[in-house]
């Protein structure tokens, strides 16, 4: 069996390196069909992946020579998924969404950022793991949180524990927005703003914002679109804060910072599907490749995960996120009625 040290290898090649990647390239398409499922709909497929790796791993171990693999899932693959989600982001659609929908977006990023990183330190939880729930939770779920860690140089526990909390999180929440959608009294194109603004992954917007119909399920995904377009500069912004605390002198510059260049493709193939470049139902099915490739790497992240860690130290996570889901969903109803957009 392997340890949490040995699934760090990088050595990219053999038969091993094959059978991890099989693994969890197994886990993410196991994961595709079961989130078809009704209940597991509410979850969506990156969520029931890293749920199934840990599963795995608990139940039937993983060979060691398949190490390599699974990091190469974890950490390479990631990557060229994060790019390809780029195309579900037109960015004349979060500009039609006008000022006040952005504003309620960046407002919400910040006050989350903020208070679930404050709740981490009070709770005394490991900084990194503190700033990966609260960036998840603030933006757009485990994306973020995998897109933040090398930010960080995070740890693949940190890593997963972060994404395992904010996906459960954002779970729960779906289900319980389903419930309240007839007791908010909002309007369709005001509870899809409401979801849009708080909910954690794409897919809980999506199915948290069904009950509303067509026109809640478009705002909700243009509002949750203009939080992930924020991914880039927080992601730049932690990466040169976290430059600045673990260096040794006072001084640092963004010469020195570690760019996230698979965010920039992010933004690349985000322009690429504003100008219209590709055809339609091509972009349709890299966008499909974009969450198979990040099932992969959450499959990845949870055979990679020890319990006993997790057992330590998710109980807190959980708490501090659970404390700012709730505080983010009531400044995101306070903020859809301040503006009007009810």
């Amino acid at each position: 069996m392997i340890t949490k040290n040995v699934i760090t290898n990088h050595s990219y090649k053999g038969v091993g390196f094959t059978q991890g990647v099989a693994i969890t390239l197994t886990i993410a398409i196991a994961a595709k069909y079961i989130a078809m499922l009704p209940f597991f709909n509410v979850m969506g497929q990156l969520v029931v992946a890293i749920l199934l790796g840990i599963a795995y791993k608990a139940m039937a171990g993983i060979p060691e020579q398949a190490a390599s693999g699974i990091a190469f899932s974890s950490k390479r693959l990631l990557r060229f998924g994060i790019i390809l989600l780029g195309l579900r982001l037109h960015l004349f659609d979060i500009a039609a969404a006008g000022p006040k929908v952005i504003a309620i977006a960046a407002i919400n990023i910040a006050f989350t950022i903020f208070v679930v990183y404050g709740l981490s330190k009070w709770l005394k939880i490991d900084k990194k793991l503190g700033i990966l729930t609260a960036c998840g939770t603030a933006i757009c779920g485990a994306a973020a949180v995998v897109a933040i860690a090398p930010q960080l140089k995070a740890s693949d526990n940190e890593t997963a524990i972060s994404a395992a909390t904010v996906a459960i999180l954002g779970t729960i929440f779906t289900l319980v927005y389903t419930i309240l959608y007839p007791i908010l009294q909002l309007s369709d194109a005001g509870y899809g703003i409401f979801a849009g603004a708080t909910l954690h992954e794409i897919a809980h917007v999506i199915a948290a914002a069904a009950p509303g119909g067509s026109e809640a399920v478009d705002l909700a995904v243009i509002v949750k679109m203009s939080r992930v377009a924020m991914l880039v500069p927080v992601a730049i912004i932690i990466g040169f804060w976290n430059n600045r605390q673990t260096s040794k002198t006072t001084k640092t510059s963004f010469k020195n910072l570690s760019i996230p260049w698979f965010i920039v493709g992010f933004l690349v193939m985000s322009a690429v599907k504003t100008a219209g470049i590709l055809p339609e139902a091509l972009t349709e099915q890299l966008i499909v490749a974009a969450y198979m490739l990040i099932a992969m790497a959450m499959a990845g992240l949870g055979l990679g995960v020890d319990l006993v860690m997790f057992r330590k130290w998710g109980k807190k996570t959980f708490v501090a996120g659970l404390i700012g889901s709730i505080l983010l969903s009531g400044l995101g109803l306070l903020l859809v009625h301040s503006f009007h957009l009810v």
